[in-house]
């Protein structure tokens, strides 16, 4: 194994402190006691933590974390049975349907706001949770199919094959030796997506209403009009609740083995 030399640590040093001194600033102003944004500050104040109580942007939490958790549920029930399809069987067009599953990744999300705008217009969804809910289960399937695709790649078929010549019916092979053999890469994906649904604002700016707006459309609202640093509390309480998920994460699945589908410690 070769060691890091100094140059090699100093280089890993900055990019590190180039990547969290964003989120250290945001956490810094959230603090400040004055009306505007300011660093330094003059002292230290849980004003705009306070504030946020009060505010729309509690139900705007709540309405990401409703839509987020729905979205990634439904987009790995249609990964499951699109994985199975296209990982194990031949058959004409498989790879034109797996690019297709693949296809909001290629498609920029101001395309598909405003094409998902039109269309849940036609069929009667716009402006409600279930339209919410399928435009992001369209822009999350692909990183639950993809994280699904390498689980079951990645699976050793020689235990399937084990327990059907012992005689068990494809259904019992799937629930009882597949399926739990995957969990580890749809947690993982699951997980990603929940995230990705969460954080995403340029196609929900088009599809959301003023009853199911979500945090970041309304963090983005909120910054086009004022300059308090309201939202930068927000940022700060929203680092220091995943800091606490991951470390509830880690503690007791494995973070790194999580996301890379390796189960469990």
């Amino acid at each position: 194994m070769t060691r890091n030399g100094p140059w090699a640590l100093v280089f890993h040093g900055l990019f590190v402190a180039f990547i969290l001194a964003p989120l250290v600033v945001v956490c810094l102003v959230a603090f400040t006691p004055e009306g505007y944004l300011s660093l330094p500050t003059r002292g230290v104040s849980l004003r705009w933590f306070r504030a946020i109580l009060g505010s729309d942007f509690i139900p705007a939490f709540y309405n990401s974390m409703i839509v987020a958790t729905a979205a990634a549920s439904i987009a790995l029930l249609v990964s499951v049975p699109a994985a199975l399809a296209t990982a194990r069987y031949q058959f004409a067009g498989r790879d034109a349907l797996t690019a297709f599953f693949l296809s909001p990744l290629m498609v920029p999300h101001i395309v598909l706001g405003v094409a998902l705008l039109k269309f849940l217009s036609e069929i009667g969804l716009s402006g409600n949770y279930f339209g919410l809910v399928f435009a992001h289960v369209v822009i999350i399937l692909p990183f639950t199919l993809r994280l699904a695709l390498a689980a079951l790649v990645g699976m050793d078929r020689a235990v399937e094959w084990a327990a059907w010549s012992l005689g068990a019916s494809q259904t019992t092979v799937f629930r009882r030796i597949t399926l739990p053999l995957i969990v580890p890469g749809l947690a993982g994906g699951w997980l990603i997506a929940f995230i990705q649904s969460f954080d995403e604002l340029t196609m929900t700016v088009f599809v959301a209403s003023p009853s199911t707006m979500t945090l970041p459309v309304r963090m983005f609202n909120h910054v086009t009009d004022n300059i308090d640093p309201l939202v930068a509390a927000v940022s700060a309480a929203l680092i220091f609740l995943t800091v606490i998920l991951m470390f509830i994460l880690d503690r007791f699945c494995g973070l790194d083995r999580l996301l890379a589908g390796k189960g469990a410690r």
